[in-house]
């Protein structure tokens, strides 16, 4: 073979070992696409399917969770308590992330030297200290709680007020709201596990928000403290925004929708009772029977055939609706419109002030349930100078209150009167918007299982020891 031959025989073997080497390699790529996708669908088949199998568990254990607190939840009571050598919770909105760490941090320095001083509580005991005046630091002992209880009875009532002591010597400082828990919780957050999932149940006091349903209330005389309402509190809570156009452009947005939910229906508070007349049909009779027809004078008497009964007369009934069945109604009503895509509830959610110990924002001091009076002993301040509008005077009032229901909650409005006599009549006007107890509250309860998750909110009203369901959401 020639030099030129053997030349060309060379270039051909290592043409052919080239394309052999880039087939195997196309192989290789193509092989290893097709069992990246084939794991990647059974990993994300799999995935799903221990999804559906964790919600189905969470869902299980979140309806376990709300037959419980629906059956027990006629047995707790809701107590409020004194504070009165406590900072009041009222303010911690308002406060910066380092406002609010220097002031827990200046509260656990006094709550440790005042509980060091022993012979200046004997001494001193006929006077409460006030954590805000400094005369008073070091001469009292806190409190104990009064929500804590030995009593080991299985129901709802003990199993939520069993949470730490605020003033357990061995916990960091907290602030505690008008119930003895965090605001606005009304017991410690109640957990417990069943199967897999994680279970906790929250209950909170809708009284002690803002009533979004203030916003459009139906008697006219009222609109313009109804429209003053609704920016007092809009204010407060949006008072760290930088920008002003932008809180205004962001409450006419909220007035806005406002105005149409108000077209659709408008709140009140003067309810009377209704009564009404309602024709029903009376019970159909045995058809078949036969019955004797009475004949006329000098006639004979006829049998009609069965299945062929006389036509019934109507009957007419008056019933009378109660205030409280239409309170519930519009409650319920309001409930169903606060939560359709009539008004902006991400807007209100906005947060205000986001850190790793607090979340702060418009929505968290809001009660889109139409709670139609605001607990003056369990309000923050925003939501007391926002109520208090509707009757004038409304910072001196709320500083009045913030100041005298740590040392003693009030029992009535007439006391409130008598203690603050001087604005008797701002109290008059707007005594229809106020309470010192709370009728109506959330139920929470949040199922945890793997990355399933979830979320039950109940809205009951309680009169007494009764309690009525308003409405049930479920996300």
């Amino acid at each position: 073979m020639s030099e030129e031959n053997k030349k060309f025989a060379g270039l051909d073997n290592s043409r052919n070992r080239g394309f052999v080497l880039l087939l195997t390699l196309v192989l290789l790529i193509a092989l290893s696409t097709l069992g990246y996708v084939l794991g990647s669908r059974l990993l994300e088949s799999r995935s799903r399917n221990q999804y559906l199998i964790d919600y189905t568990q969470a869902r299980y254990a979140c309806d376990s969770g709300i037959k419980y607190a629906l059956a027990t939840i006629d047995q707790y009571k809701a107590s409020l308590v004194s504070r009165p050598n406590e900072p009041d919770f009222s303010d911690l909105f308002n406060m910066t992330e380092p406002e609010y760490q220097k002031f827990l941090a200046d509260w656990a320095e006094w709550k440790k030297q005042n509980e060091s001083d022993a012979n200046s509580v004997q001494q001193d005991a006929s006077r409460p200290a006030d954590f805000n005046d400094t005369n008073s630091i070091g001469t009292h002992r806190i409190t104990k709680d009064v929500n804590d209880t030995n009593n080991a009875a299985n129901n709802l009532s003990n199993l939520l007020a069993s949470g730490s002591d605020a003033n357990d010597n061995n916990e960091p400082a907290v602030v505690r709201g008008p119930y003895g828990q965090t605001w606005p919780l009304v017991f410690a957050p109640m957990e417990f596990e069943i199967g897999t999932a994680k279970v906790t149940i929250e209950v909170e006091d809708e009284n002690a928000k803002y009533p979004l349903a203030l916003a459009i209330i139906s008697d006219e005389n009222l609109a313009r403290e109804s429209e003053a309402s609704l920016q007092t509190f809009l204010r407060w809570m949006w008072n760290r925004i930088e920008d002003e156009s932008t809180v205004d452009s962001s409450i006419k947005s909220i007035e806005k929708q406002l105005d149409q939910i108000k077209e659709i229906k408008q709140f009140t508070t003067d309810f009377k009772p209704i009564t009404t007349t309602e024709t029903q049909s009376p019970p159909a009779g045995n058809a078949g029977a036969q019955r004797k027809t009475p004949a006329a004078r000098g006639g004979t008497s006829r049998i009609t055939a069965p299945g062929a009964s006389p036509p019934a007369t109507p009957t007419t009934a008056r019933v009378t609706t109660t205030v409280a069945d239409q309170q519930l109604r519009q409650s319920a009503d309001f409930t169903r419109i606060f939560h359709s895509s009539l008004i902006d509830l991400d807007l209100l959610a906005r947060p205000t002030i986001e850190s790793p110990t607090r979340k702060e924002s418009a929505l968290k001091y809001i009660s889109p349930f139409a709670a139609t009076k605001v607990n003056i002993n369990s309000a923050p301040r925003q939501v007391l100078e926002s109520v208090f509008v509707f009757g004038g005077d409304e910072k001196d009032i709320a500083d009045q209150i913030i100041l005298k229901r740590r040392i003693k909650p009030f029992d009535s409005i007439d006391e409130l009167k008598k203690e603050l006599f001087s604005f008797s009549d701002s109290i008059d006007r707007c005594k229809k918007f106020i309470s010192t107890q709370s009728d109506l509250y959330t139920i929470k309860v949040t199922a945890i299982s793997g990355a399933a998750r979830c979320t039950v909110l109940i809205v009951v009203s309680r009169d007494g020891n009764q309690t009525k369901r308003i409405a049930l959401i479920a996300s």
